[in-house]
């Protein structure tokens, strides 16, 4: 494939995106900035390495998961990793008995098909992950988006497994009460996402 000033284009118009999702695993814009530009450069340097079984979008997402893992391996004395807060404490009380049952009676939520294609569900679950503890909302992401298995997840940031199944069991407690708040109890379910930034 020649580059072209249409794939020079696509490749542009991709970069929101990235730099969202970028933004979302690494926690700090300027790493974001940096994987992001040099995703684009690997991108626009190798056009030819597109061959277009995939859409393009999915293409440079694949090189971007390459460039967090690179950034994370070279920031890894950075990531910072704190399992117990009196916040999560607190989260657990609220949520479960003393004999460790969950108290409370089961949500009817609405069909997850119809939900997950909502743009505006995608928007609140961006901000209750952005919500979440740094260290937490990485393994989440590394886990649920990036695909990582627990053992890749444990090596590049130097965690237990045990540790990182707490987190992961934590960051879903956390998102599941931050949508039931933001999302599902919401008779407009609107909220105002242009101020989450």
């Amino acid at each position: 494939m020649q580059l072209t000033a249409t794939f020079q284009d696509q490749v542009a118009e991709a970069r929101s995106y990235l730099l969202r999702f970028a933004r979302l695993q690494l926690r700090n814009d300027a790493w974001a900035e940096d994987v992001v530009a040099e995703t684009m450069l690997a991108a626009l340097e190798k056009p030819d390495s597109f061959a277009g079984r995939s859409s393009l979008k999915t293409w440079l997402v694949g090189i971007l998961k390459f460039k967090i893992i690179d950034c994370l391996r070279a920031h890894k004395r950075e990531v910072a990793s704190s399992l117990n807060t009196d916040e999560d404490a607190e989260l657990e009380d609220l949520l479960f008995k003393q004999d460790g049952h969950f108290d409370g009676d089961a949500y009817e939520w609405p069909n997850p098909e119809s939900t997950l294609q909502s743009r505006q569900f995608l928007e609140v679950m961006d901000v209750c992950i952005e919500e979440l503890p740094a260290t937490m909302g990485r393994v989440f992401l590394m886990r649920e988006w990036m695909e990582f298995t627990t053992d890749e997840i444990c090596k590049e940031l130097k965690l237990s497994s045990s540790n990182v199944w707490v987190l992961l069991h934590r960051a879903r407690l956390r998102l599941r009460e931050c949508l039931q708040i933001k999302w599902f109890n919401h008779d407009e379910r609107a909220i105002n996402i242009s101020t989450r930034r």
